[in-house]
């Protein structure tokens, strides 16, 4: 796991800070039982895996890997398990 880069790109903190903070607004609308509050931060919940996935295609995410990098990795995993 050490050689994994999983999720840490700009994309995906974006998108990860933006829907923790519309989980912070929601819950807070939902204890204070305010419904358009509540619906608001869902809808900020949205956004960020939106802008996340804008990011994404805009190149700041992760690359998606060739088919040789992942046969040089399975053969290396193969060698490792002996």
């Amino acid at each position: 796991m050490a050689g994994s880069a999983h999720g840490h790109t700009p994309a995906a903190w974006t998108g990860v800070i933006i829907s923790f903070i519309g989980f912070c607004i929601a819950g807070i609308f939902m204890v204070a039982a305010n419904v358009a509050g509540f619906w608001a931060g869902m809808a900020v919940i949205a956004l960020g895996g939106v802008v996340g996935l804008a990011m994404k295609v805009a190149g700041m995410g992760m690359p998606k890997e060739s088919e040789e990098v992942a046969a040089a990795r399975a053969e290396a995993s193969a060698k490792a398990r002996g």
